[in-house]
């Protein structure tokens, strides 16, 4: 759950910068500078203005960028969820479904190794946060449907229906499961419990025609 830059430019007179500092211009500055702040201070304890005052803008400048600050802490989430339907749709239809959606959990939480510890820092606020737990529901539904979209497309079906719909949450279960073994254990490899998960997933939707 990396983050993206946005393309989006902030209104000049909005911005405010603090002497000396260039303001923060991207959804994914914007993230980190929040998650170093709620890692610091507490998530409840941090206000928007902090935020905003730590990236050197304005607050109405911020909510350009994200819609509440539970939202800052997932970053640009859309823009990850878009390049994940553009690469199952990518995907040659001969490739089994299983093997489609392992490849597709891999992929989507590779994270550089220069972004691992801010990584780190972003899934235990999603994940341990009360806060947070209600909003990353949304967050893990629009997740599922990318999930469930490209599974009914494979079988002829509607998406919204009981099969797809259940293989999305197995693969969200999936990535959770790994992503809470991931923060126990931070010697462990991330990628190796989501390809471990994947496997153990897959060998139950190979059964699927």
């Amino acid at each position: 759950m990396a983050v993206r830059e946005s393309t989006h430019k902030p209104d000049l007179l909005d911005t405010a910068p603090q002497p000396g500092r260039r303001p923060a211009t991207s959804h994914a500055q914007l993230s980190t500078i929040a998650i170093d702040l709620f890692t610091a201070k507490g998530f409840d304890e941090t206000s928007v203005d902090d935020i905003a005052e730590a990236a050197g803008i304005a607050r109405r400048t911020l909510f350009r960028y994200f819609p509440s600050k539970n939202a800052i802490a997932w970053g640009d989430f859309d823009a990850h969820l878009d390049a994940m339907r553009t690469r199952l749709a990518l995907i040659p239809d001969d490739l089994p479904i299983a093997e489609a959606l392992r490849q597709a959990l891999v992929t989507f939480n590779e994270v550089p190794d220069a972004e691992l510890d801010n990584h780190r820092r972003r899934l235990r606020l999603l994940l341990e946060v009360p806060a947070l737990q209600a909003y990353s529901m949304l967050m893990y539904a629009d997740w599922r449907q990318v999930i469930a979209g490209f599974c009914a497309a494979r079988l002829g079906i509607d998406a919204d229906g009981h099969l797809p719909q259940t293989i999305g949450w197995l693969c969200l279960g999936t990535a959770l499961a790994a992503y809470e073994q991931w923060l126990a254990a931070p010697d462990t490899d991330l990628i190796e419990l989501i390809e471990a998960g994947s496997d153990l997933l897959a060998g139950g939707i190979a059964a699927l025609r």
